[in-house]
C-alpha cells in the first residue's frame, strides 16, 4: 500500500532508509532492479500474539469456515474443527491414508466459496503410490453438519509422475471464486529428477489449474504441448499461494542456500528453477548455470538472501492494521512473520515481526481484521494476532 506523505515531509530531503537486518548474502548475485531484495526496512507495528488453541502435532494448513470455527491439519494425517473459543475436536473420519515421511503428510487445507451452501473442503497430502513411492495429491469432500466426518472424498489431483523422494511436496491450494483451483507442487529436491520442473509433461515444480472436481481447463496455457493441468514451471517449493485484491494470484517457494521468491504469476510463464536461482546449493556449489537469471525465465518480484524459508502468505483487506494490500507471509525460518508493502508489482518494504513464536507455517486473515496464525512444531498451537 501506498502511505501517504505530509506535504512538509515532500518539501524535506528524505532519508535513506536502511534494509531489514538479515546477516551477510549466501551468494554473491545483484539483484536485476532495485528493491528486489533487502527493501528499506518498514515503521514497525505494535503487535501481539495471544494462544488461541493449543496443542497441535505438527500443524500445517488453516482455513476459516463461515460460522466462525475453523479447520486446522496436522502433519500425520488428522484434520480437526476448532470452535470459536479455541476447542479442538476429534479427527475428522474419512480422511485418505498419508504417506508422513519426511516432509510430507496431511498439508493444506482450504474451503469452497460456496461452502454455506455446498459444505466442500479441499486438501493437499502427500499420497503414498505403492512401492515406497509418494505423489503430491488435492482432494475434496463434504464436511457433515455436525464438523465430524467427510463424505464423497476424491482425488482431484495426483501428481505425475510419482516419486521416491519424500521433500518438496509444496503444496497449497487455492479456490479462484470461479469454480476452479490452483494447487501448488514442489519437485522432490533430489538432483537430478528436481529437473522435471522444466518438464512441461510432468507436474514437479508446477502451478496447476484444474476446476474444483480435477478437469484441466481447455485454455491452460500447456495444452497439446504437455500435461494440460499446468499453468506455470520451474518453480523449486511452493509452500504458500494467495491471490491480491486485483484477482492476481502470487505464490511463495522456498529456495536453496539463499533464493526464497515471492513471484506473481502470469499464465506459462517459466521460473527458471533449477536453471538458474538467487541461491546456491547446500554445500556452497552453484546452481544450474551458476547465474540468477536468463532470458525467458520470469524474475522474482522479491528474493530472500538469507532465506525466511516461507509458509503461506495473504494479502491484508482489513482495517485493524495500517497493512491494506500488503503481502503478510508465514516465516520459518526466521520464525514469526514477514510483511511485504507492495506499489503494483514491486516491493517497496519489509518489515518483521513475532519472531519470537518461532516457526509460523499459515496465516489467515480474520472477519474483523485480525490474524489467526500457526505455529508449526510438536506442540504447535494457534494464535490470534491483535494490536499490541
Amino acid at each position: 500500500m501506498r502511505h501517504a506523505l505530509t506535504a512538509l515531509a515532500l518539501l524535506l530531503p528524505l532519508p535513506a532508509l536502511a534494509a531489514v537486518e538479515q546477516g551477510a548474502p549466501n551468494a554473491p548475485f545483484e539483484p536485476a532492479f532495485a528493491n528486489q531484495t533487502r527493501a528499506p526496512a518498514l515503521p514497525g507495528t505494535s503487535v501481539q500474539a495471544q494462544p488461541f488453541a493449543g496443542a497441535l502435532e505438527k500443524p500445517w494448513g488453516l482455513a476459516s469456515l463461515p460460522d466462525g470455527t475453523y479447520l486446522v491439519t496436522e502433519k500425520a494425517g488428522r484434520m480437526r474443527l476448532v470452535a470459536a473459543d479455541g476447542t479442538i475436536s476429534q479427527p475428522i473420519a474419512g480422511l485418505p491414508e498419508v504417506d508422513a515421511r519426511g516432509q510430507g503428510g496431511l498439508l493444506d487445507v482450504a474451503v469452497s466459496p460456496d461452502f454455506a451452501r455446498d459444505w466442500t473442503v479441499f486438501w493437499t497430502y502427500a499420497k503414498p503410490m505403492g512401492d515406497g513411492l509418494v505423489a503430491t495429491a488435492a482432494a475434496r469432500g463434504q464436511l457433515s453438519e455436525d464438523g465430524t466426518q467427510l463424505s464423497d472424498v476424491r482425488d482431484i489431483f495426483v501428481q505425475t509422475p510419482a516419486s521416491d523422494s519424500t521433500k518438496h511436496y509444496g503444496s497449497r491450494i487455492v479456490p479462484d471464486g470461479r469454480g476452479n483451483v490452483f494447487v501448488t507442487t514442489g519437485e522432490h529436491s533430489d538432483a537430478p529428477e528436481r529437473e522435471r520442473a522444466q518438464d512441461p509433461d510432468a507436474t514437479w515444480g508446477k502451478v496447476v489449474r484444474i476446476t474444483q472436481n480435477g478437469e484441466a481447463l481447455s485454455d491452460n496455457p500447456f495444452v497439446g504441448q504437455g500435461r494440460p493441468e499446468v499453468w506455470t514451471q520451474g518453480h523449486r517449493n511452493i509452500q504458500g499461494a494467495a491471490f491480491d485484491a486485483q484477482g492476481r494470484l502470487w505464490t511463495i517457494e522456498h529456495g536453496p542456500l539463499g533464493g526464497d521468491e515471492l513471484n506473481l504469476i502470469v499464465a506459462g510463464a517459466n521460473y527458471g528453477w533449477p536453471e538458474v536461482s538467487y541461491g546456491l546449493n547446500y554445500d556452497g556449489s552453484p546452481v544450474g548455470t551458476g547465474q540468477p537469471r536468463a532470458e525467458g525465465f520470469a524474475e522474482p518480484v522479491y528474493y530472500w538472501d538469507p532465506v525466511i524459508a516461507p509458509g503461506n502468505m495473504t494479502f491484508y483487506r482489513g482495517d485493524l492494521f495500517p497493512w491494506q494490500g500488503d503481502a503478510v507471509i508465514a516465516a520459518l525460518k526466521t520464525g514469526g512473520l514477514v510483511r511485504l508493502d507492495i506499489e503494483g508489482d514491486r516491493v517497496v518494504g519489509e518489515e518483521r515481526m513475532l519472531t519470537e513464536l518461532g516457526r509460523v507455517r499459515d496465516v489467515e486473515e480474520l472477519g474483523d481484521g485480525s490474524l489467526l496464525i500457526i505455529t508449526d512444531d510438536a506442540n504447535g498451537g494457534i494464535y490470534r494476532v491483535t494490536p499490541g
